[in-house]
């Protein structure tokens, strides 16, 4: 019964989680959607709570955040508006009447203080009716100027009325956050002809002008003319005179001229002459020079290969032997050591294994000793003991190895003085060759049992003694 409000309570737990969540992100949402990025061909314009003192904030080209609830905002286009003005019976200052036919370029300004202006004047007006406002602006300062200027100075200094129309139409339209872009005026004419008759006294005044220039010129023409022939016969016996006396002059100079070119021509001859043989002789010690040159080159060319063919493949040779030398004698050397090395080792291991043998014997050997109660010649007699089977074993071993392939006994059937005849003499002699096991032990300090011991040879030689009496009894019986 208690899982279920524990359950209910947990849904509600998420579910107040799930909605904090999502009222986070509408804030964040909201907040993203609030900041707002002015685009080059516009004004920003934030009004609301902006500050002290401060009807709007315009920013052109950046970006703001607008404060939801206390802030809000608006753009203004900077798009050009193109107003045609047709100016009607304006009223000159000589009280003529003349029409000014223009187009004007306006468009909001984005001079911080004339932007604070547009944005006061502007705000959410269209285009027609920013358009209208600055129609009747332009109209009226048109018409100052106009009031402000002769008929001559409009028709005749034309920069000059723009220039004042631009800076009257200009000032009053910074009033309003508006700023003029350009002006054209297209054609100025009056009511009464006066315009007009400005231009045809002008045109009268050039065609006369121009009449009494062609006549002095004519004039002019004239007696420049007779001048001209004038001059040109004076001038031209002047010329004859001087072109006779100048073809003497240029007689006497010609043969001056030829005289001079001879001796110049003999003295370049003779200069070229010895010149030409300068330079052969010149030629021939070059020649002999290069010949010289490249005797030597040639020389040295021979004595290069020959270097290269000989001296080189020698030199190489030479280092070839010497390195292969050296690295015997290193091989020679690397294999002496090693081989000094595995002696040492296997001397080493050697000394190690007979060290570790005679110890092991000396451990043996006082143990013995400490078995025989520290006797050391029952110590002996131990030793001996243990090794007795391998000795009986060695002596029947050394009769039993003898090979006897074949054994030929020529026995006379005549006995010895011990009664022995030839083929019990050569058996027992042969095992008499053995080593008797009783001196063995006696040697060793030890002695045999009764059962295991021999006769002694005095025992033998009276039982032999013995034998031979009776034998000879025998014999005489």
């Amino acid at each position: 019964m208690l899982l279920v409000p524990l359950q209910l309570a947990g849904s509600a737990s998420l579910l107040a989680i799930g909605f904090a969540i999502l009222f986070f992100f509408i804030i964040i949402i909201s907040f993203i959607r609030r900041y707002k990025r002015c685009p080059s061909d516009r004004i920003l314009v934030v009004y609301g709570k902006v500050g002290t003192g401060n009807s709007a904030r315009c920013i052109h080209g950046g970006a703001s955040f607008i404060w939801p609830v206390i802030q809000d905002y608006e753009y203004l286009d900077l798009t050009p508006i193109s107003i045609e003005v047709n100016l009607v019976n304006a009223l000159s200052k000589q009280n003529i009447r003349v029409n000014v036919p223009s187009r004007f370029t306006i468009g909001i300004s984005t001079e911080p203080g004339i932007m604070q202006n547009a944005a006061e004047r502007l705000l959410g007006q269209g285009l027609e009716q920013i358009q209208e406002l600055a129609k009747e602006i332009i109209f009226g300062q048109l018409r100052l100027v106009v009031a402000s200027m002769d008929i001559e100075e409009i028709n005749n200094d034309r920069d000059k009325f723009l220039t004042n129309i631009s800076n009257s139409v200009e000032s009053e339209l910074k009033k309003v956050g508006l700023k003029l872009i350009n002006v054209n005026i297209t054609d100025i004419v009056d009511e009464s002809g006066y315009i007009e008759a400005l231009g045809k006294e002008a045109a009268a005044h050039a065609i006369n002008a121009a009449r009494k220039s062609v006549a002095e010129k004519t004039r002019d023409g004239s007696i420049g003319e007779a001048n001209a022939v004038q001059d040109e016969r004076t001038q031209v016996a002047a010329a004859n005179a001087q072109a006779v006396e100048g073809e003497n002059i240029a007689k006497i100079n010609v043969a001056n001229s030829d005289s001079l070119r001879r001796q110049r021509e003999a003295e370049a001859e003779r200069t070229a002459i010895a010149a030409e043989k300068v330079q052969t002789a010149k030629a021939l010690e070059e020649s002999y020079a290069a010949e010289k040159d490249a005797e030597i080159a040639r020389a040295e060319r021979v004595r290069s290969s020959q270097m290269a063919d000989i001296i080189v493949p020698a030199e190489i040779d030479k280092r070839k032997v010497e390195i292969d030398a050296e690295a015997e004698a290193e091989m020679i050397r690397r294999r002496a050591k090693g081989e000094a090395d595995a002696i040492l080792f296997k001397a080493q291991a050697e000394a190690q294994g007979l060290f570790e043998i005679l110890t092991k014997q000396a451990q043996g050997f006082d143990e013995i000793v400490k078995a025989a109660g520290n006797n050391p010649q029952d110590a002996v007699l131990l030793l001996v003991a243990d090794k007795l089977p391998e000795l009986v074993k060695t002596q029947a071993e050394a009769i039993k190895n003898i090979k006897i392939d074949k054994v030929t006994v020529w026995d006379s059937g005549a006995k010895t003085a011990d009664g022995k005849g030839s083929t019990a003499n050569f058996i027992s002699g042969m095992y008499k060759s053995v080593p008797p096991l009783q001196e063995m032990f006696n040697m060793a300090g030890m002695q045999l049992p009764e059962y295991l011991k021999g006769k002694d040879v005095a025992e033998e030689g009276e039982e032999n003694q013995q034998s031979a009496n009776s034998e000879k009894k025998s014999d005489k019986k």
